[in-house]
């Protein structure tokens, strides 16, 4: 039981890295230019770090219930 909390943990933290990684990505396909005034600046950054950071810890979450709920359902139907 103890493994299950430790690989569930190690996945969690894997899927919200890259999942914050991607947002990041993604994000830099939007036009900052046209949101702020000085979109080079370090609030600005800032703003896009925050934005993948909240973006990506959702996507992540979204996975990880995806992921416990399939587990769930598998454990249902045995």
């Amino acid at each position: 039981m103890e493994s299950y909390f430790v690989y569930s943990s190690i996945v969690g933290i894997t899927i919200t890295i890259i999942c914050i990684g991607i947002s990041w990505w993604a994000l830099q396909a939007l036009r900052f230019d046209v949101f702020t005034f000085r979109p080079k600046s370090p609030q600005a950054i800032a703003l896009q770090i925050i934005l993948s950071i909240i973006i990506g810890y959702q996507l992540s979450q979204f996975f990880l219930d995806y992921l416990g709920w399939s587990y769930h359902l598998r454990n249902l139907i045995q």
